[in-house]
């Protein structure tokens, strides 16, 4: 079987550019129904039932998905279930979002006018505003299209993608109207690297107490090449004689090559000679993906870490952030 490269690519490039422009013709749908469909989804006392059936079922799914992760409550109702029992999940508190691009489907057809008789308000994600489901719903969101990427022009493909985008415009409009923030997104995002750098502090993957390499002021060079030795975090902090949580410069593995070049003697050299008084560090309550992000912009792999009264409360070093899954 002979193979044309280049048709292979254009026609994926045909693909791309109906669905694009099946996007962007949804921008004249951002009209007074789609504001009407955000207010009803931010006074929703319940939850949101999103149904579909097919790829506009894989849709809906998907949608119930974005929406309860980013603050509205929400599941997916098949609809065929739906007519052996599940009907019973919708409350009088919740709204229904249907999707179908026809607007006919019989499984939908068959539930619209009976959860039109709980007096649940139906918002309907289609491209027929003739349709059965238009009939029923409450607010339409039309989704239409001129043509679908498919060149049958049967596979539901610049239609699925003209309702997934409309999704994600209502879920997005909704968590803005609704104040949601970053840590309200970490509360439903808890597991993998991205509930990690969004709810793990600082303080919980610093070293402290006895674990904080720390020398005094009147300490050494040969003193700060034991410390940073036995604690194995690339640098030592340096702190007041009367107070061990006073910090007053720090010492890293770099000042030690440079100081090392400059032909010093480490068992004479006081180390407040040659330590870093200009360093920068970290609060204990700042969010360890913060800390990569200022280790990533000044280049370096270790920083001291301050709590509230700025006295010295940790350590930390990039290790640690790769240990934690940050990095």
């Amino acid at each position: 079987m002979s193979v044309d490269k280049q048709k292979i690519i254009n026609l994926g490039l045909s693909v791309l550019e109906i669905e694009s422009r099946s996007i962007s013709e949804l921008t004249h749908q951002i009209n007074d129904s789609f504001v009407e469909a955000c207010l009803a989804l931010l006074a929703c006392k319940g939850r949101v039932v999103v149904t579909g059936i097919g790829k506009s079922g894989h849709i809906a799914n998907k949608i119930a998905a974005t929406l309860a992760s980013t603050g509205t409550p929400a599941f997916f109702l098949h609809p065929a279930e739906a007519s052996h029992g599940d009907l019973g999940m919708i409350t009088p508190n919740e709204v229904v979002l249907s999707l179908s691009y026809l607007g006919e489907t019989n499984e939908l057809a068959t539930i619209l006018p009976l959860i039109k008789r709980l007096d649940v308000k139906i918002i309907a994600m289609c491209g027929s505003d003739t349709s059965t489901m238009a009939k029923y719903s409450d607010i339409l969101l039309d989704v239409s299209i001129h043509k679908e990427a498919c060149p049958l022009g049967l596979a539901p493909t610049a239609s699925t993608t003209a309702m997934l985008a409309m999704g994600d415009a209502l879920a997005v409009s909704v968590l803005e109207a609704r104040g949601f923030t970053m840590d309200d997104f970490a509360k439903s995002h808890p597991g993998g690297q991205l509930g990690r750098r969004l709810l793990l502090k600082i303080k919980d993957v610093m070293h402290t107490g006895t674990d904080i390499p720390r020398i005094t002021e009147d300490a050494l060079l040969t003193d700060a090449l034991i410390e940073m030795s036995e604690k194995r975090l690339g640098f030592t902090t340096i702190v007041a004689q009367n107070d061990p949580t006073s910090i007053m410069g720090i010492f890293t593995d770099g000042d030690l090559r440079r100081t090392l070049g400059s032909g010093l003697d480490i068992h004479k050299t006081p180390i407040s000679d040659v330590m870093t008084k200009k360093f920068t560090a970290v609060t204990d309550e700042q969010l360890a993906a913060e800390a990569v992000s200022v280790m990533e912009k000044l280049k370096i792999l270790v920083l001291p870490v301050l709590d509230e009264n700025k006295k010295l409360a940790g350590a930390l070093n990039m290790h640690d952030l790769f240990k934690a899954g940050i990095v």
